[in-house]
């Protein structure tokens, strides 16, 4: 049993347990909208996601938007007036309304874990945003404050609600349209841009409350030219391009490819940096890795960079494969031909590139997920979730473990980098890195490799050769009063 402060969760329940004559309080049980009512939800953070989940909630049958929070008062108040919700700065005195019963988490992504275990605290149902956390272990955290609390809590891996995923996976496993499955390439190849390096720190404007802003961060000088959304390209705030769009990417992997039977990758080898652009972003803009399981590899393509300087278009990296494969999404590699995956998409091809079949559902998929978490809510089937939060803290692992293998990087080591495996593919994918790098001029010495890394999905912890080095990676220091603390 854990105790929980008053601060944290909504006054009636503290007082109606006092006057129960509890001593001690646990997880408190969520504000249960009944079948018949509006679930009455608060949107936690007023950035681009966080409007367009306010859109969808306000136009959700059986949801209603009531509160909306952000630490820029200036954004809250622009976002809550559009749908006649009331505008706060403070997600905790949203979090002790009575007349909230969820919450939807679009915060940074250092917030997510620590906004939805304080939620759940209150007595809040939990739609977070992806990437789950920031670090495996505070995510761990949140899986163990849902299930002690009964809380209906999902993962905004939107996909999960697109039926196409159930239908490739009849077709790759039941029906075995392609034969066995012999690894897995994913892409995300989205072209972005530097985020500039100043002189001096940025100045954070006046109506931002800073304090709450940086929550379990780190208080850091800001070196970039933007304080909002550039955020993801910064360690202590962001996960990077592999948080942000390979979470995605990596889930539909583990949904369609691996039947959500592989939980987190058991060896993981990383290569890549943050090259050319001379900026004050942190998190690499070309990031490959190479992820092993107990049936079949996966390997992750990521740059940012586009073809050539100066040029649109993104990279290519076909891994030594007759096509490169959406940009952004994946190709399950078999036996007897290739699925080509991606939001909204899929398609069979053979060993010639012959289409044997197409996949495609007219669903929005993020009313759908939205609707899914709703309808959760209100029957208090947590098995009934699209995206439970179990799933997504594994989603979320794979890439945080690829985040660690590049975080624990040194001098590139081409040879040590090869050897980790012997699938032709990620060699191949490694020579398409060198050469579109070429293509910028970049000393390959810049770039970073680290050794391969031994995870154990039980422990959660990195074990055996170089395990030192990656483990303190896996939790954070958190500023005092923004602690994730442990739930026992």
């Amino acid at each position: 049993m854990r105790e929980v402060s008053t601060s944290n969760f909504g006054r009636r329940q503290f007082l109606a347990g006092m006057a129960a004559g509890v001593g001690t309080v646990a997880l408190s049980s969520p504000l249960r909208a009944a079948a018949n009512e509006e679930v009455r939800i608060a949107v936690l953070g007023a950035g681009g996601r966080g409007g367009e989940l306010a859109r969808t909630v306000h136009g959700v049958s059986g949801a209603k938007l009531v509160a909306v929070a952000d630490p820029d008062e200036n954004r809250a108040a622009s976002l809550a007036g559009k749908f006649g919700a009331k505008p706060y700065t403070d997600l905790r005195e949203v979090l002790d309304l009575d007349d909230v019963d969820a919450v939807v988490i679009t915060t940074c992504n250092h917030w997510h874990c620590l906004a939805a275990i304080w939620a759940i605290d209150a007595g809040k149902d939990v739609y977070v945003e992806k990437p789950l956390s920031h670090s495996q272990w505070e995510g761990r955290q949140v899986v163990e404050a849902a299930k002690k609390s009964g809380a209906i809590v999902q993962l905004g891996t939107q996909q999960r609600s697109d039926p196409i995923q159930m239908e490739a996976r009849q077709f790759l496993h039941n029906d075995k349209g392609l034969g066995d499955i012999k690894y897995v390439q994913a892409n995300r190849l989205g072209v972005r841009g530097p985020i500039g390096k100043r002189d001096t720190p940025l100045e954070i404007p006046k109506e931002v409350n800073y304090d709450l802003w940086l929550g379990p961060a780190q208080d850091q000088p800001i070196m970039r030219n933007s304080l909002h959304y550039d955020w993801h390209w910064d360690w202590n705030t962001g996960s990077g391009e592999m948080g942000n769009w390979g979470v995605h990417i990596l889930d539909d992997i583990r949904n369609v490819a691996y039947q959500d039977q592989v939980s987190t990758p058991s060896k993981m080898i990383a290569a890549g940096g943050r090259m050319a652009w001379n900026d004050a972003g942190q998190t690499p803009n070309a990031h490959f890795a190479l992820f092993e399981t107990e049936l079949f590899p996966t390997v992750i393509a990521l740059s940012n960079m586009s073809i050539k300087p100066g040029e649109k278009g993104s990279w290519k990296v076909p891994g030594g494969k007759p096509m490169t494969g959406p940009g952004s999404g994946y190709v399950i590699v078999c036996e007897g031909g290739y699925y080509l995956g991606q939001r909204g998409t899929g398609k069979a091809v053979d060993l010639d590139g012959k289409t044997i079949r197409s996949f495609k559902a007219n669903v929005s998929t993020v009313p759908a997920h939205v609707s899914n978490f709703v309808e959760a809510v209100k029957s208090r089937k947590a098995d009934s979730l699209a995206a439970p939060i179990e799933n997504g803290h594994y989603s979320t692992g794979w890439c945080n473990l690829a985040n660690v293998a590049m975080r624990c990087a040194g001098t590139y080591n081409d040879e040590q980098v090869r050897s980790a495996s012997e699938l032709p593919a990620w060699s191949a994918v490694l020579d398409d890195m060198h050469e579109s790098l070429k293509r910028y001029g970049a000393d390959m010495s810049e770039l970073k490799s680290g050794p391969m890394l031994t995870h154990d999905s039980k422990t959660e912890q990195f074990v055996g050769e170089n395990a030192d080095v990656a483990n303190p990676f896996l939790r954070r220091e958190y500023r005092p009063g923004y602690e994730v603390k442990p739930v026992a």
